[in-house]
């Protein structure tokens, strides 16, 4: 998965795969995976004025994750 660097808080790059529907997401903490995210979350969440909002209301403990890194 190709990953974006942003500027987002503690989130430093994101990424999808739309044929897995799969969301990655690096913080600082380290690098996540979740999984079964639709298209739409993806597009809100990256083109949100806030992702740590975003990320923090309505992917953190929607979604299953797994870590990569």
């Amino acid at each position: 998965m190709d990953m974006k660097k942003v500027n987002g808080g503690s989130i430093r790059a994101i990424g999808y795969d739309d044929k897995r529907r799969a969301l990655g997401i690096e913080l600082s903490a380290g690098t996540y995976e979740y999984a079964n995210v639709s298209f739409e979350v993806w597009r809100r969440f990256s083109t949100s004025s806030s992702m740590q909002s975003y990320y923090r209301d309505n992917i953190e403990e929607v979604f299953s994750k797994r870590r990569v890194k």
